[in-house]
């Protein structure tokens, strides 16, 4: 039962966390250890909501689950973890990460009040509805942001980045769509139901339409990263920006992509190495240069 309620709360999809950590490194406190702290205590919390999250749409969307190849096999569509225990799993979690948010910032803890309530809608009412369902998607990774901002002192964090953190979840989220309708065909509307509404060539257009708006976006971003700064370094990591968009889009024209986007950027390699790249020259530029 242990391993089933770690498995509800999928861990490989903690990846999406990491974006806490975006006003801490930008705001060049990464290497301060009491910031560092806070900020990675909060990441962690947010892992347990997020778990907490998972958990309550696997019990809400069970039928539907059964339905999918892959997801028929997640521990409560499948059986191997009981409604009961998935219940007391989320009752648990939810009290550690409420306390624990509070004791950190009472911001936070608002925060994830309001990220569990997002989600939810999401999953009762939202997810039904086209386009809406992927913004919703997207304002969780917003949140994240956030959450990593209330518990640190940020002398500047780039509105740039707000807007970037949107598109790309926006960006990941309809190239998933694309990936779903490809793999369930005519059983993707009983999986999902805006899969219906969605068609292959509207998806493609939104996503490059998407992906021009990140280009432009992390661009300007660059030549404002830090406001009085006449150096210009940060625009030395745009190619790595360029090659991991287009290496996802080729991933996803191609239909390498039949799971989720935190599951590719555990198996795809290429797409890894731009990303380290980037955040090693992100640090070397931050901490190094300015």
């Amino acid at each position: 039962m242990f391993k089933a309620m770690i498995e509800t709360l999928r861990p490989r999809q903690w990846t999406k966390n990491l974006v806490i950590f975006a006003g801490l490194i930008f705001d060049g406190q990464f290497l301060q250890p009491i910031p560092f702290l806070r900020v990675l205590a909060a990441a962690l919390l947010f892992c347990l909501v997020s778990g907490v999250t998972y958990t309550i749409n696997d019990l809400l969307d069970i039928e539907a689950d059964q339905q999918h190849p892959r997801k028929r096999n997640r521990p409560i569509a499948s059986g191997r973890l009981s409604k009961k225990a998935s219940i007391i799993l989320i009752m648990v979690l939810s009290a550690i990460s409420l306390v624990g948010g509070y004791l950190l910032s009472p911001g936070l803890a608002i925060i994830f009040v309001g990220y569990t309530l997002l989600i939810l809608a999401y999953s009762l009412w939202l997810k039904r509805i086209m386009i809406l369902d992927v913004l919703v998607i997207a304002a969780g990774f917003v949140l994240r942001v956030l959450a990593g901002l209330s518990v640190i002192t940020v002398a500047y964090f780039s509105p740039w980045l707000f807007v970037l953190t949107t598109l790309l979840a926006m960006y990941l989220a309809f190239g998933k769509r694309l990936a779903e309708l490809r793999l369930l065909d005519t059983k993707a509307v009983n999986h999902r139901k805006t899969l219906d509404g969605y068609t292959e060539p509207l998806l493609n257009q939104y996503i490059m339409v998407i992906l021009t708006a990140i280009l432009i976006t992390y661009t300007l971003y660059t030549f404002s990263a830090h406001p009085g700064q006449t150096n210009h370094a940060m625009m030395l990591t745009i190619p790595f920006v360029v090659y991991g968009i287009f290496r996802y889009l080729y991933l996803i024209q191609s239909n390498l992509i039949t799971s989720s986007p935190e599951e590719v950027l555990l198996k795809d390699r290429p797409l890894q190495i731009a990303i380290v790249l980037w955040g090693l020259s992100v640090l070397a530029i931050l901490y190094l240069v300015f």
